[in-house]
Order: C-alpha cells, then sequence, then structure tokens
C-alpha cells in the first residue's frame, strides 16, 4: 500500500472519516505554498489535493480557473510543483500528496518522466479529471502495479452504467462528483445524490470520498453514512485568499471540520 491506502486503512480501524482538501501549487507563493502544506498536516489533514496549474482547467469553476491563472502568471511549472513536493519531503512532511491535474500537461513532459518524478519526489497519487476510462491505458501501464504512486478514479452522476468499468483494479479511493458540471457551485447537488452515493457505496471495494460543492462538515452530514470522507476545494482557496493565505486560519479551518465530521 501507499501512503494514501496506509492513512485510509487508518481512518477506517478507527471508524473516523476523511479529510481532503485542495491548493493551488504556487500560491501566494512557492515558500508559502510549502508553509500552507506543514500547516494543513499539523491540523490534521488526511490527504492533500495539490492543484498542477493549467491554462485550461474545465472541470474547474472560475475560483480555482482564476487560482490557476494566477499560479501561471508566478510562474508556477509542473517542474516547480516537483521541487515544491521534493522540498516538503525533505523537511519531513509525510501527509498523502495527490496531484490533481490535466492530461495535456502529463504527455507534454512526458507520460513515464510523470510516473518517474512523482516516484522520486513522494506524489502518492494521481486524479486527472480530463482523462475518461477509455484513454487511460498509457498512463495506467506507465504506473504499472508499483505502489509509489496510483491513479485515482472519478466518478460522475451519470456514470451510473459504467461504475463497475470504472472502478475496476481502482486503487486508494473514488471520488464522486456531487454536482454536475464543475467545481465550486456550493450546496448544488445532484439532485439524486443519495442514491447516487448509495450506489457507488454499493459497488466500491475503495473507499468513497465526496467533492465539489461542500463548504463545511454539516453539508455532507445527510450523506455521512454513504461517504468515507469528505473534499473541500474552491471553499478552501476563497478562505484563504480572503484572509491572504493566513496559516491560523487553515489550521482553524482543518481542525473544525475534523472535529464536526
Amino acid at each position: 500500500m501507499n501512503r494514501i491506502e496506509d492513512k485510509l486503512a487508518l481512518l477506517s480501524a478507527n471508524q473516523e472519516k476523511a479529510f481532503i482538501t485542495y491548493i493551488t501549487a504556487g500560491l501566494p507563493d512557492m515558500e508559502r505554498c510549502g508553509g500552507l502544506i506543514h500547516t494543513l498536516e499539523e491540523a490534521g489533514l488526511d490527504i492533500l489535493e495539490l492543484g498542477v496549474p493549467f491554462s485550461d482547467p474545465v472541470a474547474d469553476g472560475p475560483v480555482i480557473q482564476d487560482a490557476s491563472y494566477r499560479s501561471i502568471l508566478k510562474g508556477t511549472t509542473l517542474r516547480k510543483t516537483f521541487d515544491l513536493v521534493a522540498k516538503v519531503r525533505s523537511e519531513g512532511v509525510k501527509l498523502p500528496i495527490v496531484f490533481m491535474m490535466y492530461y495535456n500537461t502529463i504527455v507534454h513532459y512526458g507520460i513515464d518522466a510523470v510516473v518517474a518524478k512523482c516516484a522520486e519526489v513522494g506524489v502518492d497519487g494521481l486524479i486527472v479529471p480530463d482523462l475518461p476510462m477509455e484513454e487511460q491505458g498509457a498512463l495506467k501501464a506507465a504506473l504499472g502495479d508499483r505502489d509509489e504512486t496510483i491513479l485515482l478514479q472519478l466518478v460522475a452522476p451519470v456514470s451510473a452504467d459504467r461504475i463497475p468499468q470504472i472502478l475496476e483494479g481502482a486503487r486508494g479511493f473514488v471520488y464522486c462528483v456531487s454536482a454536475m458540471g464543475v467545481t465550486g457551485q456550493s450546496g448544488q447537488y445532484h439532485r439524486e445524490i443519495l442514491s447516487y452515493l448509495e450506489n457507488v457505496k454499493r459497488q466500491s471495494s475503495i473507499p468513497v470520498m465526496m467533492g465539489f460543492g461542500i463548504t463545511t462538515a454539516e453539508d455532507v452530514r445527510p450523506m455521512r453514512d454513504l461517504i468515507d470522507g469528505a473534499i473541500v476545494g474552491s471553499h478552501f482557496i476563497k478562505l484563504m485568499e480572503g484572509c491572504d493565505y493566513d496559516f491560523d486560519v487553515a489550521r482553524k479551518y482543518v481542525r473544525d471540520f475534523k472535529e464536526s465530521f
């Protein structure tokens, strides 16, 4: 197992839910981004979703699109994001780290090169929202059966007939998109969210995480028995932007969410 699977196994044994947040690499700058990663680990975050900025983030709404754009303007690249992960790992960070990135970035850098670099610096998982199941062959082949880095699968409310195929051989956790459309649609869950999550939970042999539109633990309380964790993205970005990346605010948010979940 890798760090993601180790953490989720521990949480399951302790009957705890996982809490995952998303941040954009390079914001507010590389040094403070590293400090934020340390803070999130200290606060008890279970898994970090680190967004690699891309010029056309088709799965993301205005908040993360803007964050990605501003990070690119600051010079953030995949290479520099790898350097960031290598730095925090050298400083003792054990927090499971998942890259949320688009396939164009992977192809441009080189599929085998990305996989090798992830293993080298300590990237534990990849989420590639624009890479459908039918086109994952090359990336899956490069990742192989090694534990260093695993490909995480997403399912959406329209995926009902494809869930068995999507989850075949899946590892880590399954990311359940809770709304149609892009990230950041606060509280606008799919009208059949409960039956959708029940369906995924019934068919999944790995933990089920819910993301898109979540701001507080109260938002997912009705789904608590159907999920193994929650992912907060756009809201956390807005929170950090609103307080100029105050680490104390980040620490309190994570602790409060974990205590209420």
